[in-house]
């Protein structure tokens, strides 16, 4: 071994004694993600849109649990054992309500970030210098961890990291996506629609009318269809101007309303699919033989000519 190369060893064991002092860590590491709390506002994004809704609902007069829940697009069955209300015909002007449960903290993994370690990088030994022990350093560097006896003492030998390690040890922490990640909604594709009857469009959807939704004329007794599959959240003549109801409940994002029935074919909490007869055509609550149909995402009236078949 030349002395030049003994110099070379030499000055590489200082330097990298000297990196093992500022950065060493104790065991492999969690490498820690930003925001790894999941966030209230991170979970009320639908698609990317921030959800409109408020935390709370304070009661003024002409409110009903039914009409409060149709209009943030809640079930209100729901909405009344969230606030400990036994009966939903029972609530007070000036109580407040809560609409979704507490937002929920996801744990983290360690609550003092480790420092990223390289993929790659050399292992820190030291040995009293000797030709065995320069041999030694060369073998350690493509190993990982071993015991040796040089001069009577054992040494043994570990890498300070390298990614695999710390995924190996922490299989979780690497596999996890980024807690802050945009939640995308894919209901609103998932979802089929089709026409909850058949008949002429009588009047159409319109904000500055405000016409929540579409009115098709039929005959009395005419079938009406769930126009997708949900659950029936809920079924009668407790929403004023509506007749005889059913709101179907989709997914989180939508609703879909059926007024002015003749008959109700089905009961709160049913399941349904789309397609499925539910009510017969009537007139209750409106001057003439129709259903009014409405959509609503997160409770917001949209149009339903957004959503049915162009036909």
């Amino acid at each position: 071994m030349t002395h030049q190369r003994c110099v070379g060893y030499l000055l590489a064991a200082a330097i990298l004694s000297a990196c093992s002092s500022a950065y060493q860590p104790s065991g492999v590491g969690v490498v820690s993600r930003p925001g790894a709390a999941t966030t209230e506002s991170t979970r009320m994004k639908v698609a990317g849109e921030k959800d409109w809704r408020p935390a709370t609902h304070q009661v003024v007069k002409g409110d009903t649990m039914y009409s409060i829940a149709f209009y943030y697009g809640l079930d209100y069955h729901e909405l009344a054992e969230l606030n400990g209300i036994k009966d939903p015909r029972v609530i007070q002007v000036g109580q407040v309500l809560r609409l979704f449960p507490s937002a929920k903290t996801a744990p983290v993994a360690d609550s003092k970030p480790a420092e990223s370690v390289p993929k790659d990088q050399p292992k820190v030994v030291k040995y009293v210098y000797n030709d065995a022990a320069m041999a030694k350093i060369d073998q350690v560097q493509n190993q990982t961890t071993t015991t040796y006896a040089v001069e009577g003492a054992t040494i043994e030998v570990t890498p300070l990291g390298r990614k695999a390690d710390v995924a190996a040890a922490n299989p979780k922490a690497e596999a996890a996506p980024p807690a802050d990640s945009p939640i995308i909604n894919t209901e609103e594709d998932a979802l089929q629609w089709s026409m909850p009857t058949t008949g002429k469009i009588i009047a159409r959807f319109s904000e500055a009318a405000n016409r929540k939704g579409i009115d098709i004329a039929g005959t009395l007794g005419q079938s009406i269809v769930a126009s997708a599959p949900g659950k029936v959240v809920y079924s009668g003549s407790g929403l004023r101007g509506y007749g005889k109801l059913i709101i179907i409940k989709h997914n989180k994002t939508y609703l879909s309303a059926y007024a002015h029935n003749d008959k109700v074919l089905v009961k709160e909490g049913q399941s349904v699919k789309r397609g499925e007869k539910i009510a017969e055509m009537g007139k209750t609550d409106a001057d003439q033989v129709k259903l009014h149909f409405e959509v609503r995402r997160l409770g917001k009236p949209v149009d339903p000519a957004k959503y049915l078949p162009k036909s």
